[in-house]
């Protein structure tokens, strides 16, 4: 109860609890990381589309929703993926969440950040000049 009152980032808060009490909200559907996302039954407000939530088990990074519930989320789709999922083609890649600032982050050749350290960038690299003139900037 302790984390739900302080720390925000970290699956729900008091505030969402009683946000999903007082709006009604239901438990529509959980994807494989463990998000669990709730609608409303009936809008508060007449001619709006129900709101609908995304309580995050564990960190609340939003690049780890899904497309398919993403979609949802944003009313692009009327039925969650749990009643009508999205057909995958055989050349689409699995979702990733962003790796950003975590040892899984992407490090092109030559990043001070690269397992190894920097590779030598200079081996390839050739400087542009206009129309091919030597010390033309100069």
């Amino acid at each position: 109860m302790f984390s739900q009152l302080f720390t925000w980032w970290n699956s729900k808060t008091m505030g969402t609890s009683f946000t999903l009490w007082r709006r009604r909200a239901r438990l529509v559907g959980k994807d494989e990381q463990g998000n669990r996302y709730f609608e409303e039954k009936q809008s508060a407000i007449a001619d709006r589309p129900r709101r609908r939530w995304v309580v995050y088990h564990g960190v609340a990074e939003a690049s780890r929703v899904t497309p398919d519930w993403h979609g949802w989320m944003h009313h692009t789709f009327d039925e969650p993926p749990t009643v009508a999922p999205l057909t995958r083609r055989a050349w689409e890649r699995d979702h990733l969440p962003n790796m950003t600032g975590t040892p899984l982050a992407y490090h092109p050749p030559g990043s001070l950040s690269r397992a190894g350290g920097p590779t030598d960038v200079n081996d390839d690299y050739e400087a542009w000049t206009p129309d091919g003139v030597e010390g033309a900037g100069e």
